[in-house]
């Protein structure tokens, strides 16, 4: 019987093994991530970080090792799970994958009835907070390609808060921006952390690092390593 889990952890991974199609990419990983924790994961491209995100969202299955995400069960997850499990999880992507033909209250609109949302006027509130939440609480009407590329990415963040996750996934959240907008990314994820939701950032952006310290996982050499807050970390 697997023994419970510290209430204040989120996500536990034993002794996994993550799989990329047929190319094992890490071994061996152990991590636990608390509620309301904030952290990133870097790495070189290639070394995992995507694949491992990829696994916590249950996107790639895992194959070997323990792993409780958000109190679902990796290894033993059905596939009617899946989505319940994902509900309890925001993705931000670098590509921001908006819908380029609705208007940002209706990007959002379109994930809430896909994931459920019926009343019209819960609909609409839950769209106000998270604009708000966001800092575009007057720009709901505007079309994607009439925002800024950190305009976009905050949407993208809107749309991940919408169904109140436990956990926010971010994968190169920063890749496209700007240094000054993409502090404002980073300032606005780590208040979500604040909020109690685990926020886990994988990225290259070293200044990000420096600016925003954090508990800090590489990918490396097939393993997942935590790395002190005085060495220096090398990405390339």
């Amino acid at each position: 019987m697997q023994e419970p889990l510290p209430l204040d952890v989120i996500i536990e991974l034993k002794d996994c093994l993550i799989w990329q199609q047929d190319h094992l990419v890490l071994s061996g990983v152990n991590l636990s991530v608390r509620k309301g924790e904030f952290m990133y994961l870097v790495g070189r491209v290639g070394s995992g970080k995507t694949s491992l995100i990829k696994t916590i969202n249950a996107q790639l299955p895992l194959r070997e090792g323990t792993g409780i995400v958000a109190g679902y069960n990796l290894s033993k997850l059905q596939t009617r799970e899946v989505s319940m499990l994902r509900r309890k999880l925001g993705i931000v992507f670098q590509d921001f994958q908006l819908l380029i033909d609705r208007s940002v209250h209706d990007n959002l609109e379109f994930v809430l009835k896909a994931t459920g949302w019926k009343n019209k006027q819960e609909i609409e509130t839950r769209i106000g907070e998270v604009l708000e939440k966001v800092g575009l609480g007057l720009k709901g009407y505007k079309m994607p390609h009439q925002l800024s590329g950190g305009e976009q990415q905050r949407v993208v963040i809107g749309r991940a808060l919408l169904n109140d996750p436990e956990i926010i996934l971010a994968d190169e959240p920063t890749g496209n921006l700007d240094p000054e907008t993409s502090e404002g990314i980073i300032r606005l994820l780590k208040e979500i952390s604040t909020t109690g939701r685990a926020v886990i950032i994988a990225t290259h952006n070293y200044t990000i690092l420096k600016r925003f310290p954090a508990r800090t996982l590489k990918c490396d050499g097939g393993k997942l390593v935590e790395v002190r807050m005085d060495e220096e970390i090398e990405l390339i």
